[in-house]
């Protein structure tokens, strides 16, 4: 009975998280700048929410069809990505909020989903519905391929064929506290924000491997395996 009640919630927690990620995702393409190459996915905060949207779609999808938890190091690995979302945001936020909504505050509904409740749904289902942090070196590896393909996506592709915002240094880049970076300064908040992607998800791991001992003292003599 408690199985059947356990899958029965978590079917309805990802039905509704999907609901919302789907909801969000679509509206971003009503509220976009069409004029700039790359539209809103120049945006660190929208591939966290296009992550978010595809995680869930597959959590939600597997659960329904009674298959067992999986997609561990993407899950993982986006949860983590989202992490940085609210970290990120909400640290230049509070400096200046300039720094990062070069056009002005977004509307209300848009900044509390997109930077703080949105990814707190998708990191909790991966901490204590998907465990997703088990697959240590996979799911590291999937993080820092992420980091490493949105920084070429944003230095290569999209900074160069754009001419807004305009900082002090550049112009392109999405956010403006970029645009008032050199390179060299670029690089070290590339590799600073890197290694707290990588304690975000050391957190994970360790969250998750305390938790799986724990049910294990519980449950002995069931055991679960971390690599």
């Amino acid at each position: 009975m408690f199985t059947r009640d356990k899958h029965r919630f978590i079917l309805q927690f990802r039905f509704v998280c999907l609901l919302f990620s789907m909801a969000y995702f679509i509206y971003q393409f009503t509220v976009a700048n069409y004029d700039n190459f790359g539209i809103h996915f120049r945006y660190l905060t929208i591939w966290g929410l296009t992550g978010a949207l595809i995680a869930t779609l597959l959590l939600y999808n597997s659960k329904r069809n009674g298959k067992p938890e999986g997609y561990f190091a993407f899950v993982s690995a986006v949860a983590v990505l989202n992490a940085m979302v609210v970290f990120l945001y909400w640290k230049l936020y509070f400096v200046d909020p300039n720094l990062v909504n070069y056009s002005g505050s977004i509307v209300w509904y848009q900044e509390y989903y997109l930077h703080l409740i949105g990814p707190l749904l998708l990191i909790v289902d991966s901490l204590f519905f998907n465990d997703s942090f088990r697959q240590f070196h996979k799911g590291f590896l999937t993080a820092i391929g992420l980091c490493l393909l949105y920084i070429f996506w944003t230095e290569i592709i999209t900074a160069p064929l754009n001419n807004s915002p305009e900082g002090s240094a550049n112009k392109g880049f999405p956010y403006p506290f970029l645009n008032n970076m050199r390179l060299h300064d670029r690089i070290i908040f590339y590799a600073t924000t890197i290694l707290t992607a990588l304690a975000f998800y050391s957190a994970g791991w360790i969250i998750t491997k305390i938790k799986f001992h724990i049910v294990s003292l519980k449950n002995s003599p069931r055991s679960y395996e971390i690599f």
